[in-house]
């Protein structure tokens, strides 16, 4: 095993949404901060979206399931036990590469769920508290929206515009204002406008396969170009193995496999995870020593446990008319919050909300797009395939995920990476209150697509491809016997290990996790920085 670096001030794990905030953050103050990150960097000019390929390439080698991908930076995931196969992207920028960039923030009341609603636990952190992160995170990331939404609290003003409706959000809109249900257009990290250097959206369409344009903020072009420029170092190709810990149960450095395929070690005073829901749970289970035998700063025994998703039922109306609904990007960006917040008449706790999303190109329509109902073969395919082409609108009803213990991420007694390191195996499954949630939002979408003009609705009531939000194995919390981390991100049991990522949350919302996620990072920055002189030692 070769030591050859010098140790550094902070060892970041992961530079995807978190870890790029929270390097830049502290690279920012003149702290000396390394991230280690098992992918590359990407070269935007290089995306599929450049290509005639593009829709195959979204089925290959950019397909957001690493179990379908299986480049040699992913690792795989046991996801047999579980009707949600977890997405997730390893380089520099991580899902965010893959993201199409719809950035709602979590509402004021997801921290308070136990005492507004009595069912999981309040976050030990507020809106209030992370509300000036969110706005510094806004600007960095450069968000397209318009403020105003009644669903929140004022916001600061947005970089851009909001992303024009078109035809598809002008039908959908009207469908709504009829049943008389609050809309709006989302905020969405993809520029209508320059900003910061960066180009604006020129409506493409498909983000999720990366922005050639650098108009979606995936934080290899929003956050690590400053980051570096301020003196952070990232090293690529470095898949670690463990946080290793000295004798006085302190973490000490990492454990890792770097380009080379040889084990390597990087000594830092302080490591901290930000490797997403299932990758910190991963790498913690696998961080066992005598002083911590279940896994590092797992004395709760809750280190994996409270997996959470969201599920996603997609909900497809077929119009008439030519919408042009493969035109812009895929998250449109208009949302409906009217089924947001809780109301025991509908059978169920907590809500859910719609994302209207566009349709993609011709090959995946033919697949049946994303509701799944394949067009079919035969003297009726042309047909239906010119019925369906550009004349659809699909709500994602988004539905909350509360915590259960029982879902959860462990280590497979076989799976392995190509480094011989454990993989994960996630055991989930969903509450009866989620399937009544999500069985309403089904009922409201078709209701809403028809009264906008739908004459045809086709329903996938539960999307496998949809573990895009990974978030609850390391929760949050004051009391060490019931959450991982204190409300700044800090171990309980190992005070110079911090977590910044998805796994710290304590409730899931029902809207997109990256702002949160984003917001939190740059909150636990703040508060090593303020206080670096005793956690750096």
């Amino acid at each position: 095993m070769s030591s050859e670096n010098d140790r550094v001030d902070v060892l970041v794990i992961g530079a995807g949404a978190s870890g790029a905030a929270f390097a830049w953050s502290l690279a920012e103050a003149g702290i000396d901060v390394m991230c280690l990150d098992q992918g590359g960097w990407l070269d935007p000019a290089s995306y599929p979206s450049t290509e005639d390929d593009w829709e195959i390439r979204r089925q290959t080698d950019f397909h957001p399931d690493p179990n379908f991908r299986r480049l040699p930076e992913d690792y795989p995931v046991n996801d047999s036990d579980s009707p949600i196969a977890p997405l997730m992207y390893n380089a520099v920028g991580g899902s965010t590469i893959h993201w199409s960039a719809h950035f709602p923030r979590f509402h004021p009341s997801d921290f308070r769920v136990k005492t507004l609603d009595g069912v999981a636990d309040d976050w030990p952190v507020s809106y209030r508290q992370l509300e000036p992160f969110f706005d510094l995170n806004d600007r960095i990331m450069g968000i397209a929206g318009i403020t105003g939404d009644t669903a929140y609290p004022e916001k600061s003003p947005r970089q851009t515009p909001p992303i024009p409706f078109g035809r598809l959000g002008d039908t959908v809109a009207s469908g709504f204002d009829k049943l008389g249900w609050h809309w709006w257009p989302s905020d969405s990290a993809v520029l209508t406008a320059a900003y910061d250097g960066r180009a604006a959206c020129n409506n493409c369409g498909p983000c999720d396969i990366g922005c050639t344009r650098r108009a979606k903020a995936s934080t290899d072009v929003t956050y690590w170009p400053k980051a570096v420029a301020k003196g952070a170092v990232l090293q690529t190709h470095a898949r670690v193995r463990e946080v290793t810990v000295g004798k006085d149960g302190l973490a000490d450095g990492v454990v890792y496999y770097g380009a080379d395929g040889q084990v390597h070690r990087q000594d830092a005073r302080v490591v901290v995870m930000a490797c997403n829901g299932i990758g910190t749970a991963r790498l913690l289970l696998n961080s066992r020593s005598p002083s911590f035998p279940d896994g590092l700063a797992n004395s709760s025994g809750l280190v994996g446990k409270n997996l959470m998703f969201h599920p996603y039922a997609m909900v497809t109306g077929v119009f008439d008319e030519d919408l042009e609904s493969y035109k812009g990007p895929v998250g449109l960006s208009l949302i409906c919050q009217e089924f947001y917040e809780t109301d025991l008449s509908r059978g169920f706790v907590r809500g859910y909300a719609f994302q209207v999303l566009r349709s993609s190109g011709p090959v995946h329509t033919a697949l049946g797009g994303i509701s799944g109902h394949t067009i079919p073969w035969g003297e009726e395919h042309h047909k239906i395939f010119a019925d369906r082409f550009g004349r659809t609108a699909t709500f994602a009803v988004v539905g909350e995920d509360l915590p259960e213990e029982r879902n959860q991420v462990t280590l497979d007694a076989q799976l392995t990476d190509s480094d011989g390191i454990p993989a994960p195996k996630i055991s989930y499954r969903m509450s009866e209150n989620s399937l009544k949630m999500m069985e309403h939002g089904v009922a409201r979408a078709t209701e809403a697509l028809e009264a906008a003009g739908a004459h045809e609705v086709l329903v996938n009531p539960l999307l496998r491809p949809a573990g895009w939000h990974l978030m609850g194995t390391a929760r949050m919390g004051t009391d060490a016997k019931v959450s991982v981390v204190d409300q700044n991100g800090r171990c309980h049991d190992v005070r110079n290990l911090f977590i910044v990522d998805g796994s710290i949350f304590v409730t899931a919302g029902a809207v997109n996790p990256t702002s949160t996620i984003q917001a939190l990072a740059l909150y636990i920055a703040d508060y090593v920085k303020s206080n670096a002189r005793d956690i750096l030692g």
